[in-house]
């Protein structure tokens, strides 16, 4: 492969010589200086811009060399005519080519963004990004609604597990996960290992980010129950999964340094939300979510979503100044 991939440039120049001569040595009426393009075109197969422009002024010198080398430096008859249609074919072929390189740059630059975008963002997330022109990573405040997800117990129950299975499992649980986020239009901040983080409300807000934050939660629980269902006399693969989720404002942004730089959410609601998913253990809860969420879920209108859940009271959770409202996802 690495050799037929470099066989197009030395093609290229063999034609080039072979045109060089017929042009220079027949005597043949017709333009075929012309057939220069056809060098560019097939050394433009793996040669990068500087090499196209090389190679188009190279044509053009051999097109001068040649009428030199016949006719001199004389200009009569059809001659001249000739070698500056050929300089004006090889001049608009190479500009054409560079062109075409240039829009297949820029095509290949959109499919990678889209591919990155699409690691984190759903469908439709990723189809408006690539749309607008306003650069999404600019930092900003703005209200959201933010989702810990992690494994119950991870450790123990990857003890005994080799690492191809520790591995495999990974693999299928942050799909699930994954699925459950994008179906409801959130975006994955960042995966934790056994579990991740997602936000809704960021890159692009909508009026009902609360609402999918708390359907993903109703999807994940879900989504355990069928996992937990088709092992049912398998203790060693049944897995427990604690959600938490809180609604404030965060902050987003480009964090790191210049060689790796994390497109995240900040602030204290990630911090808060992170406490919350701590605390299922505590409470034994499935899915915990703050005061400040269930009314957000109340003003976006969604009150029998906000039913779903029951209260668990006031709690104070490690690292809060006060304690936070706690209502569990009911069980079904």
């Amino acid at each position: 492969m690495f050799h037929q991939a470099r066989s197009h440039p030395f093609l290229a120049i063999v034609l080039a010589i072979c045109i060089f001569l017929v042009d220079t040595l027949s005597s043949l009426h017709f333009t075929v200086a012309s057939l220069y393009v056809a060098a560019i075109l097939i050394g433009a197969h793996d040669l990068e811009c500087t090499g196209i422009i090389f190679s188009g002024i190279s044509c053009v010198a051999l097109t001068a060399l040649s009428y030199l080398l016949t006719h001199g430096i004389t200009f009569v008859g059809a001659a001249p005519l000739r070698s500056i249609v050929s300089f004006a074919t090889i001049a608009i072929t190479t500009a054409l080519v560079l062109k075409n390189r240039s829009a297949n740059a820029s095509l290949a630059e959109v499919k990678r963004e889209r591919r990155n975008l699409a690691r984190f963002f759903s469908p439709e997330i990723v189809k408006r990004l690539v749309q607008i022109d306003v650069p999404f990573s600019a930092a900003r405040r703005e209200k959201a609604a933010v989702l810990f997800a992690d494994v119950v117990g991870f450790t123990a129950f990857t003890s005994e597990k080799t690492p191809d299975e520790v591995i495999g499992f990974l693999r299928e649980l942050l799909a699930m996960l994954g699925e459950a986020v994008f179906a409801h239009g959130g975006s994955i901040d960042k995966f934790l290992g056994d579990g991740l983080m997602a936000v809704f409300g960021l890159p692009l807000a909508s009026d009902r980010d609360a609402t999918n934050a708390a359907l993903c939660a109703m999807r994940i629980r879900d989504c355990l129950a069928q996992w937990n269902a088709r092992h049912p006399n398998d203790p060693g693969k049944l897995i427990r999964i604690a959600v938490g989720i809180h609604w404030g404002e965060v902050v987003q942004g480009d964090i790191g340094t210049d060689k790796r730089l994390e497109f995240t959410v900040v602030g204290d609601t990630v911090n808060i939300a992170s406490r919350v998913e701590a605390y299922c253990r505590t409470l034994n809860a499935t899915v915990l979510v703050t005061g400040d969420f269930i009314q957000s879920l109340i003003a976006e209108g969604s009150v029998d979503v906000a039913n779903a859940f029951t209260t668990e009271g006031e709690h104070l959770l490690r690292g809060c100044r006060k304690p936070l409202h706690l209502y569990s996802l009911k069980v079904r």
